[in-house]
């Protein structure tokens, strides 16, 4: 039986390193970083609907600017967001009424997933309670305190956490309930739900999966989109 997915982008969050942009409204090539984004979920069969939680007041804008202009037909809500990442996600959660099997979150700012990333992720789901997409470090790590190193940290085991991020409804709802119950703030959604004791399942990420935070990255994605044989 085919699984409902509901897909979670949170796009509120203000860019400092771009100046205090918004940064998902910037240009990539032809048009908005979020437009890249959301297309991917746009096109894909798996998805059957998208929540993008923006900004408080950006709801009139993104859905005449993004959402109609750019003809994205899954987007079926519009969240506005809250102080962090977290309260947004929260946020899109609580509004998520109806009956969903597996909720996808992905960042907004990371335009470059492409569809096969997001399949197996989803694909994963359907055997794991929760899912990342993951890249190993290929640096060498040092830990390092007032300027001055403390150690080299073995690199084996060690992955960088992307987006998306794939779980069964009722343990991320289970996994943000608590964390309100406990005060707890993470850095992402696996980590709310590694707290309740659920294993996490990693699916190979891509290192071109990258998520914009400064101009340059916006450079490199530009180049790694012409890369791919994308065209205006």
């Amino acid at each position: 039986m085919e699984k409902r997915v509901l897909a979670i982008i949170p796009s509120a969050g203000m860019g400092r390193r771009m100046g205090f942009k918004k940064k998902t409204y910037l240009p990539l090539l032809d048009k908005p970083i979020i437009v890249h984004t959301l297309s991917v979920f746009e096109d894909s069969r798996r998805i059957e609907g998208i929540f993008v939680v923006v900004s408080p007041g950006d709801e009139g804008y993104f859905r005449a600017e993004i959402v109609e202009r750019y003809g994205l037909r899954k987007v079926s809500g519009i969240i506005s967001g809250g102080e962090e990442r977290q309260d947004s996600v929260a946020m899109a959660l609580d509004a998520a009424t109806g009956r969903w099997d597996v909720i996808v979150v992905h960042d907004g700012a990371r335009p470059l997933l492409t569809p096969d990333l997001l399949d197996r992720t989803v694909s994963a789901c359907h055997t794991a309670d929760a899912v990342v997409s993951a890249v190993p470090v290929r640096d060498t790590v040092k830990r390092v305190e007032n300027g001055l190193v403390l150690e080299t940290v073995p690199r084996e085991g060690l992955w960088l956490v992307q987006t998306p991020q794939a779980f069964r409804w009722d343990v991320i709802k289970g996994a943000y309930r608590k964390a309100v119950e406990d005060g707890f703030r993470g850095t992402d959604c696996s980590g709310l739900v590694e707290r309740m004791g659920v294993k996490v399942a990693v699916v190979m990420g891509s290192y071109e999966n990258i998520k914009i935070t400064t101009p340059e990255d916006i450079t490199v994605a530009e180049a790694i989109l012409r890369g791919r044989g994308y065209r205006k």
